[in-house]
């Protein structure tokens, strides 16, 4: 089990895993996955705010799951990620990522020495001065970065890495099953949203949209003056249901629609940003991964916000599931497993 890796998703109210064997074979395994949750504070929208108490629930999740690997992915994809479109001169991609910090300051909401940079070609051309490579500039915070990792360590776990979450979820979506032409990737977690547009595999834009399924949850509960648990149940219960019989369910509908079209607002713009500064890609349609996907009628809201067919993202469709994993409640729950199960066949890119 030694090369068995483990993808990690930290969210603000739990933390996930999923141990994979083969990481780098056509047909991955999965062999555990569990789920435990975080005392409040904790973390916030997928940044350990107090390492010592994630490191601990790491290590209740290590032991609930049975986890037999320390080899560990991290993944990171709120605010404090930022990318950008950025067209350099071309040249081989280390001296690319060495002249990144000279080059990118102005693009930044903190100095250069505080972030961590990467580049991510998707095409080449010919500029002003010559060839030039287009891309995407990745740059994380890194105090929010270390102290994911530092919670890894605190917990005895060996972190192989750190992901952009988004090209996580593309990775295990798109990439893998070999999806063609162009495609909206669009994964809703608890706190936020991403949307990353991908042409024949490669990611051309990234959008993290600070909004995601909690917080409709937290609208019902202040509409309802109730808890998040029986909000978040009447959620999915009602979904974007018109059927109202009781004063109750009329309040949490209208907190649930009027909370969702805001982020249905925020999707069609960011599409819609695609489609008219890319007008020779046109979008085929949308691939719907993430927590937030699971309520009722809101695959078909975005595709009729968007007017692009929307199909919900299978994270098991080309992996294969140990018969030690009861994958009947894998299955129930596909949503979950997406985040740290691209994460850890990210070891292997």
């Amino acid at each position: 089990m030694g090369k068995n890796i483990v993808g990690i998703d930290i969210g603000s109210r739990s933390v996930r895993a999923v141990e994979v064997a083969d990481a780098d074979k056509a047909k991955p395994t999965v062999v555990r996955f569990a789920e435990v949750e975080l005392p409040e504070g904790a973390a916030s929208r997928g940044e350990v705010l107090e390492p010592q108490t994630v490191a601990a629930s790491l290590k209740q999740l290590w032991s609930a799951g049975g986890f037999k690997s320390k080899r560990v992915v991290l993944g990171m994809g709120n605010q404090r990620v930022l990318a950008r479109d950025l067209t350099v001169a071309k040249m081989s991609p280390q001296r690319i990522k060495e002249a990144l910090p000279f080059q990118v300051q102005d693009m930044l909401p903190v100095p250069v020495a505080d972030a961590l940079l990467d580049f991510y070609p998707y095409s080449e051309g010919v500029g002003d001065n010559g060839p030039v490579v287009n891309g995407l500039l990745i740059a994380a915070v890194k105090d929010a970065v270390l102290g994911n990792v530092r919670a890894s360590k605190l917990a005895g776990l060996t972190t192989l890495g750190v992901d952009l979450i988004p090209f996580a979820t593309v990775r295990l979506l798109v990439n893998r099953p070999r999806v063609v032409g162009t495609v909206a990737v669009v994964e809703i977690g608890h706190n936020t949203t991403s949307v990353v547009m991908v042409t024949d595999g490669v990611p051309q834009f990234v959008r993290i949209i600070p909004s995601g399924g909690d917080d409709i949850t937290q609208a019902v509960a202040a509409a309802l003056e109730t808890g998040p648990a029986a909000a978040e149940q009447l959620k999915h219960a009602r979904g974007l249901s018109t059927v109202v019989t009781t004063p109750q369910e009329q309040a949490a509908s209208s907190a649930i629609f009027e909370s969702t079209n805001d982020l249905l607002g925020s999707l069609r713009n960011t599409v819609q940003y695609f489609v008219n500064t890319r007008p020779a890609n046109p979008v085929a349609g949308i691939l719907l991964a993430g927590g937030g996907s699971a309520m009722p009628g809101f695959s078909d809201a975005l595709s009729e916000v968007t007017r692009l067919p929307v199909a919900l993202g299978d994270p098991l469709a080309t992996v294969a599931v140990a018969k030690t994993v009861d994958e009947a409640a894998l299955r129930a729950r596909p949503s979950d497993l997406t985040v740290a199960l691209g994460l850890a066949l990210g070891s292997a890119a």
